[in-house]
């Protein structure tokens, strides 16, 4: 038998045990999904506070500004938005979620590398550079690797088949 019939076999096993896609997520995933559906809900009352003019700090990922009404702030908004639309996916484990995630997971690595590097290249105060490494990659990359890892097991997953077998077996 070929490695690939039995990684397939493996994955269909494997499929037959998980009743939800959600259950292909690992705990610490599940944990920063919930952390970004809240965040995400919370965009629209960020939104307004900044329209009324309340000044607070926004921050992700290596960027920050304490007006709300900034284009960085902006940007950090939409970002939100975006992982909390990316977490509700995951949630509600809708068919496109687990692109939306690896999508998510390649920006966020490129907003904290272009965060490092502009802390490095461009003088802070005093003329000083400053480098500061953003731990946040050592949650995105495996994030990112585990979304690559389940892909195929999540696409291939039939929500409408175990709908029918779990009718089935309530009848």
């Amino acid at each position: 038998m070929s490695e690939d019939n039995l990684n397939l076999q493996n994955e269909t096993i494997s499929l037959l045990q998980i009743s939800r896609r959600r259950k292909l997520l690992p705990w610490w995933v599940l944990t920063f999904t919930w952390i970004f559906l809240v965040f995400g809900a919370a965009v629209p009352v960020i939104v307004v506070m900044g329209l009324l003019k309340f000044k607070f700090q926004i921050s992700l990922l290596g960027l920050s500004t304490n007006n709300p009404l900034s284009i960085t702030a902006l940007f950090l908004i939409l970002i939100y938005l975006y992982k909390g639309l990316v977490a509700f996916g995951l949630w509600t484990e809708k068919d496109w979620a687990i692109k939306t995630a690896k999508v998510d997971a390649i920006l966020s690595i490129a907003i904290c590398l272009f965060a490092m590097i502009y802390t490095w290249i461009i003088p802070q105060t005093a003329g000083m550079h400053n480098f500061s490494f953003r731990l946040e990659l050592f949650i995105i990359i495996p994030y990112l690797l585990k979304m690559r890892q389940i892909q195929s097991a999540w696409e291939s997953f039939d929500t409408k088949e175990l709908q029918g077998d779990s009718a089935y077996l309530n009848n």
